[in-house]
């Protein structure tokens, strides 16, 4: 007698594409110090709860996002695994040097919520999905069997470059001295989007550093050292001066905005400007130069 093949298991997936944004920065052995911003889609398979459910969407948005918020995200990313690396822990600090970017070392001291700490040889999206995978996993029900997450980056058409910096003033994550965005660059000169002037910014800003000129502690050998203290603690970076440009203002996305707008102005006199400038995904600031738009 022939038995009938076991009945097949029910598996039910629920998805959030965009759940959050990891804006960080991480250290590379050839590009030195990158601004980064991955947006995060998750999955979730398990049995329904009393309510039909995997998890309610309000849970997931509040378990997962805030542990996201808590993790990588507005931190500098280590791999701990590169051979260039020296790494010295203490309770309230964590001091590192590393050595391979083509440019020259980077040497960063802050307090330890100020970094996520790799176990990898190199940091990218699977390295650090794999290091969030088991926190997320910590935060839902016994009914949920497995958390899957993807880091993809935002498709731009067009002008983007990816910067690092840190907001000394902010009571928040962005008062980290090394955390960046990967970000979109418009450029309107005479009302038109001119493509040859975001281009060239964004190669201007590839991976760049942008500090506050108050910021700036010593100017030595092709180098230029960053510290200051914030809320959290006492923060310390240095890095070539070749991958950093000084404002002479905060950072903040505001002042980026305006500080591109009057240098594309005084280069186009009697042009009106227009600089859309993105901190990351599908937020930022505005500011105009020159003629009245």
């Amino acid at each position: 007698m022939r038995l009938p093949p076991p009945a097949s298991r029910l598996v039910t997936r629920l998805f959030v594409e965009q759940l959050s944004v990891i804006d960080c920065a991480y250290l590379d052995a050839q590009r030195g110090v990158v601004g980064e911003s991955w947006i995060v889609d998750i999955e979730l398979d398990g049995d329904l709860d009393d309510q039909s459910m995997v998890l309610d969407f309000a849970e997931v948005k509040k378990r997962l996002k805030r542990a996201l918020d808590g993790s990588a995200d507005h931190t500098l990313i280590v791999p701990l695994r590169h051979p260039g690396l020296e790494l010295e822990r203490r309770d309230d600090r964590i001091s590192l040097n590393f050595r391979g970017p083509e440019a020259g070392p980077i040497e960063h001291h802050a307090p330890p919520q100020a970094l996520t700490l790799l176990d990898a040889k190199q940091v990218d999206s699977d390295s650090l999905a794999a290091h969030l995978q088991p926190i997320l996993a910590r935060e839902v029900p016994a009914n949920v069997a497995r958390v899957g997450l993807r880091l993809r980056h935002e498709r731009i058409e067009g002008a983007y470059y990816h910067y690092t910096h840190g907001l000394k003033k902010h009571t928040g994550y962005c008062q980290r001295i090394a955390h960046g965005h990967r970000s979109r660059l418009e450029i309107r000169l005479g009302g038109q989007r001119d493509a040859a002037l975001e281009a060239a910014w964004a190669q201007r800003w590839r991976d760049i550093y942008l500090g506050t000129r108050e910021d700036l502690r010593q100017r030595q050998n092709g180098r230029l050292r960053f510290a200051y203290r914030a809320a959290e603690g006492a923060f310390e970076l240095e890095l070539p001066e070749s991958r950093c440009d000084l404002l002479e203002s905060d950072s903040t996305v505001e002042r980026i905005a305006e500080f591109l707008a009057a240098r594309t102005a005084a280069e186009h006199p009697g042009r009106g400007i227009e600089v859309r400038a993105y901190e990351g995904v599908m937020k930022g600031a505005l500011a105009h130069a020159g003629a009245p738009q």
